[in-house]
């Protein structure tokens, strides 16, 4: 037999014959089958086990009632002489129970190349048939040393929320994570505020001064523990003012003084210090307030005479003052046509160049001396601009700007740092308007003769989208938000009215428009995505971004900061747009406060034409308005009401916070056809008007008057620039000509411009079979990392994670952000490729047991993604079981 045995194909009868009379594998023989009895039962089957280092595993069975077993790996059976085998009798059933062990060694399995695992399985007999057991595998174990995630450091403010995110290091098995504070090991079931059900990460729902301190992630496997960076945690408070105190009495300077501290609480572990002033002064004229040394009740009658000359002399001096201004005034009019720097007395009056005569619009045509920016805000408005004080307004020709003489306009105020600290110095914001500190008006665009503007729609529990048209603003309901059977009203509306944000920082400004959808009592299952458009270039470095939230009492509340983690709300700040998931119906807004000078507002520029009836004269009107739909939404009804035309198609404007005013002048106009009135060729705004337009736009005006009704074109330029920092050209080539003017288009077409409302499937990029089996494969965590957080991560929604796992489904709450996000682009090869990169990742480091099917992901591979985005929505739902396995 050893010769056959060592003959190639005649082995494997000599193998059988063994098997026939011994019980080796192989079918017993045609009389056992009449034999009494039963077929093996395993008591024990092997177990999945992992070698260490160089150390072999022993794999296990034991069986009753068996003749024989024998094990089988990798579909080969293993030699007889490698088993170890022991027989006894159950002392219960009387029944022989058999044992056999092997030993796999760490070579056997790094020899091994398979589609799968090193595996091994039992296979037992008896006289009625035979057994087989589970299948073991046997894989090399490890753990590497670097985590894929460190634990970040954070300031986090006293009651707010701590996310520390973890991802281990790879290994087999799956690392297991633990938290260390301080060296200490957290426990999570001694403290409800801690939470590490998010997939390894650690939250801690309101935050204590006691949760400072040093933070570690500890990963463990059978093969070592790793430890992360340490991650250091700091809890401070920020300081609050105590009540005032009382006044005190009355000085002998008619002043009288309280005081505050900054005590309730005060600052703690580098938290921020009260803002604004610990001391109030204001005037005083009761009985304590001394004239000449006397109080006033003792000051002598008798000395009326020696006040009267005194306020005789003062009234004489103010008068020859008056006159002497005058005079000057009456000088510069008549000599103005030849000089170049005019220095625009309506500055004296608040900044105003209107405000003698709000009623009255400036005449362009007629006259020697023109006020430096023909520039409002708004039309229809009594206060054309805003008092803006201590600010000196330049007036510059053309021929000075083409020298370069000037660079920028003359601000009394001292120039700012060129960085800011957090709390932001507030010499920044002196230059803005004093009766607006501490108020954000949300005022919308150039009045349209509305409040707001509203859509709404009826939903039910296919969910669908709501769109505000033109403006960059949508409401997403997702699938399974509203009950099913039911449907309910939704709406959206964009205030235009006279809201305003209470704020205590004076540099923040309105970012987008505030956005209100409801009803009050909506109640749904899961949250709502919003988009706002917003006009900030993001940057956590530069801004310091807050969503604010109306409360029932019309005041503001702050909701989160972007760059926070919160369990309330999810905000995703995207290049132009912002994306929240909400729960809370009600009005919101997105703020931002400028941290450093480099920190950037986008502004849309654009010029619009129209030839005055009955005259020579052709207006151009220059706009500069935050880059948002919105805000240019407004400048469009205004100039269609108005008649105007859109000349180029508008640009943007990168506008930094570094206290430069914004130059606009108007270059290369033909001399022998039009002509401009002299001092008009530059105007400017000042930075204060530009920074905190909050939506509304600003407005000039250039009136060219031709020499010759014959000339039917106008040709030239129009520069936006802001002094030290960018500039844009707009190009302007029109008819003029009554009979030659055509219609020019507002706005570019947009997908928004008609739909306000879709429902079900034809409102969703993703068809609902399709998301409904990525949830069901995402949502429950798996020991091989298949889970919600992965699918975030490769869709880049790697910050926040503690909020989708307070959701009761957070696959879907990631695919609605995902919707929102997308909701403008026309396919799905996003998606697609963040579950075929996941696909990979688990074929690399967690292959499948060989009774499995091939891949988890046969029902959202890439292919049925991109082949059902080739349809309708609609009919990619129809024919589903053609694209989805």
């Amino acid at each position: 037999f050893q010769t056959d045995a060592a003959s190639g194909s005649s082995g494997w009868l000599v193998f059988f014959f063994c098997v026939f009379f011994s019980g080796a594998p192989g079918d017993p023989p045609p009389e056992a089958a009449s034999v009494q009895g039963t077929l093996p039962h395993f008591i024990q089957e092997p177990e999945d086990a992992y070698i260490v280092k160089s150390n072999p595993i022993k794999l296990r069975c034991r069986a009753l009632p068996a003749l024989q077993i024998f094990f089988k790996c990798n579909g080969e059976w293993v030699h007889q002489n490698e088993h170890f085998s022991q027989e006894y009798k159950d002392l219960s059933t009387g029944l022989k129970v058999r044992e056999v062990m092997i030993n796999v060694s760490r070579q056997q399995v790094e020899d091994f190349h398979g589609p799968e695992d090193f595996w091994c399985l039992c296979v037992a007999w008896s006289h009625l048939g035979t057994s087989k057991s589970r299948k073991a595998t046997v894989r090399i174990a490890y753990l590497r040393k670097n985590f894929e995630q460190d634990p970040q450091g954070k300031e986090v403010p006293i009651n707010g929320m701590i996310v520390l995110h973890c991802r281990p290091p790879e290994g087999v098995p799956v690392a297991e994570v633990e938290w260390l504070k301080n060296q200490e090991l957290l426990n999570p079931f001694t403290d409800d505020n801690i939470d590490t059900r998010a997939d390894h990460n650690l939250i801690i729902n309101e935050a204590r001064l006691s949760d400072s301190g040093n933070y570690t992630c500890l990963a463990s496997n059978v093969v070592a523990k790793r430890h992360s960076a340490t991650a250091a945690v700091i809890v401070f408070v920020n300081g609050g003012w105590d009540e005032w105190s009382e006044w005190t009495e009355c000085s002998s300077q008619c002043r009288r003084q309280r005081g505050r501290d900054c005590s309730s609480p005060a600052p703690r572990h580098s938290g921020r210090m009260c803002d604004g002033n610990s001391e109030a002064t204001e005037n005083c004229t009761d009985g304590l307030c001394i004239q000449n040394q006397k109080l006033l009740h003792d000051v002598n009658p008798q000395s009326d005479s020696n006040d009267v000359a005194l306020y005789s002399g003062l009234g004489a001096g103010i008068i020859a003052v008056v006159i002497l201004v005058v005079a000057v005034m009456l000088y510069r009019k008549n000599h103005s046509e030849y000089g170049v720097d005019v220095i625009d007395p309506s500055a004296l009056a608040g900044g105003n160049p209107l405000l003698l005569n709000s009623s009255i619009q400036p005449d362009l045509t007629v006259g020697r001396t023109y006020s430096t920016p023909l520039c409002f805000q708004d039309g229809t408005d009594k206060e054309l601009f805003d008092p803006l004080p201590d600010i000196k307004i330049k007036v510059q020709s053309s021929f000075m700007v083409s020298l370069g003489l000037t660079e920028r306009a003359a601000f009394n105020s001292k120039a700012p740092a060129e960085t800011f600290p957090r709390d932001l110095s507030r010499d920044y914001c002196s230059t803005a308007d004093k009766h607006k500190r501490g108020l954000l008006t949300l005022n919308g665009p150039i009045s349209t003769g509305r409040k707001e503007v509203r859509t709404a729609g009826q939903y039910g529990h296919l969910g669908g989208r709501l769109v505000v048209p033109n403006t960059g603003v949508s409401l997403l309901v997702p699938h399974g938000a509203v009950a099913e059977n039911t449907s309910m009203e939704m709406y959206m509306e964009i205030n235009q009215g006279e809201a305003s944000v209470q704020t205590d920082e004076d540099c923040e400004i309105l970012l987008g428009p505030e956005v209100t959808y409801g009803p009050s009592d909506l109640d749904l299952y899961c949250p709502v995505a919003i988009t706002i458009a917003h006009c900030a270039e993001v940057d956590g470095e530069n801004w310091n971004i807050q969503l604010k939230r109306q409360t029932q009492d019309s005041k503001w509340e702050d909701v989160m900061s972007v760059e926070e983690e919160s369990t309330s709300c999810y905000c995703q700040m995207d290049s132009k747009s912002c994306h929240l998931l909400l729960e809370q119906p009600g009005s919101y807004a997105l703020v931002g406060e400028p941290l450093t000078q480099a920190a950037v507002k986008r502004l849309k520029v654009a010029v619009f034409g129209s030839m005055e009836m009955g005259s020579y004269i052709y207006s151009l009107r220059v706009y500069c308005v935050d880059d948002t739909p919105h805000a240019f939404q407004g400048v469009v009804v205004a100039e269609k009401n108005r008649g105007g035309q859109l000349l180029e198609e508008p640009k943007m404007l990168p506008f930094k916070a570094n206290t430069f005013s914004l130059q606009v002048s108007i270059q290369d106009v033909p001399q022998f056809l039009w002509s401009i009135k002299p001092f008009t060729t530059c105007q400017e705004f000042s930075f204060p008007q530009v920074w905190r337009s909050n939506q509304q736009p600003l407005h000039c005006a250039f009136s060219l008057e031709r020499y010759s009704p014959a000339t039917a074109q106008l040709s030239c330029k129009i520069s936006v620039r802001q002094v030290k920092g960018q500039e844009q050209i707009l190009q302007v080539y029109t008819a003029v000509a009554e009979t030659e003017k055509e219609s020019v288009p507002f706005l570019l077409q947009q997908k928004d411009c008609t739909v306000t409302s879709e429902t079900g499937p034809t409102a969703f990029k993703i068809p609902l079979s399709i998301r409904q089996k990525i949830c069901a494969t995402f949502d429950t965590a798996k020991a091989k990392g298949k889970d919600w957080q992965l699918l975030a991560q490769k869709l880049n929604l790697n910050r926040n994670l503690g909020y989708f796992a307070k959701q009761q489904s957070p696959s879907a709450v990631i695919l609605s952000l995902w919707e929102a996000r997308n909701q403008d682009t026309a396919d799905l090869d996003s998606l697609a490729s963040a579950l075929e990169e996941i696909g990979k990742i688990h074929s690399k480091s967690s292959p499948k047991d060989h009774d499995e099917s091939d891949s988890d992901f046969s029902h959202i591979e890439e292919s049925s993604l991109c082949r059902t985005d080739r349809q309708t929505n609609h009919n990619a739902e129809d024919s589903l079981p053609e694209y989805v396995g």
